[in-house]
């Protein structure tokens, strides 16, 4: 039984599945602030694009290079990475014309990402400071821009707010990830805690939550109510922030630290009564 808990967990954690609730859960907080309804669609591909996407990064030359020797966990991955494949191109076929066209740019920086793009520069994803502000620009655009294009609104000086608040907050949580992965990564990534240090790193991310905090005033339909949520949200990050180590096992970042974004949606959730807006 317990075998069977740690293998359900490691699809559930490496299988992208927690990190696509995540997306999921931020797209739904658009769909609140922006007082828009439910979108199935949009929703579906953003979560199907986000497990396909990072599975194929993650695991594409894994499996290329052993063939067919794959462990019966990863089958199972490679099996919902498929399977959110095929949901998520439906979906994506579905949106309107303009979400397709930001959404196919989006995966056109997700396959430049992955894929060698000369032999001196193998993928964006090792460009050294490059890798980060690319997943923040993507998690921003897709679960902000997206939704909003899709339900056919402006992109006004809220969405404008609202895109520079996920960035940041996808910043401070990849610098988490970074302090915990210290010992792992390569020097050549230069990451935040390889160039400031830890302490420095976690001053650096806990003033990045000033501003994704004090924006929220600056926007045009300001609830009082969303900058309590907002400030539970940066206390608990600022917890994640503080008590983050090299020391950490990759379930306080795969899981904790990812459940942030979800966390702050269930919290208007509880607020709202239901898990998707009307």
């Amino acid at each position: 039984m317990n075998l069977l808990k740690n293998q359900l967990l490691y699809v559930y954690l490496n299988g992208s599945i927690h990190v696509s609730l995540a997306v999921f859960a931020l797209t739904q907080m658009t769909f609140y602030f922006c007082g828009l309804p439910f979108d199935l669609f949009t929703s579906l591909m953003v979560f199907s694009g986000t497990l396909f996407s990072y599975n194929f990064i993650k695991y594409a030359s894994l499996i290329r290079s052993v063939r067919f020797s794959i462990s019966p966990s990863l089958k199972v991955i490679v099996g919902l990475s498929l399977l959110a494949l095929l949901v998520g191109t439906y979906s994506f076929l579905q949106l309107h014309t303009k979400a397709q066209l930001v959404t196919l740019g989006l995966l056109f920086l997700s396959v430049l990402y992955a894929i060698p793009i000369s032999k001196k520069i193998p993928n964006l994803r090792n460009l050294a400071g490059l890798k980060v502000y690319i997943v923040c620009f993507c998690w921003a655009v897709v679960t902000v821009v997206v939704p909003v294009i899709n339900a056919s609104q402006e992109l006004n000086l809220d969405i404008l707010i609202k895109c520079v608040q996920r960035f940041i907050l996808v910043l401070v949580l990849i610098g988490i990830f970074e302090i915990v992965d210290l010992q792992h990564d390569s020097l050549s990534l230069k990451t935040l805690p390889q160039q400031l240090g830890i302490t420095t790193t976690k001053w650096f991310l806990s003033f990045l939550l000033l501003p994704f905090y004090t924006l929220e005033f600056f926007k045009i339909g300001y609830h009082s109510i969303q900058a309590w949520n907002n400030l539970a949200i940066v206390t608990l990050t600022l917890f994640f922030i503080w008590f983050a180590t090299p020391k950490r096992t990759k379930f306080y970042t795969l899981f904790w630290v990812e459940s942030i974004p979800i966390i702050w949606w269930l919290i208007i959730v509880f607020q709202q009564g239901t898990l998707f807006t009307q």
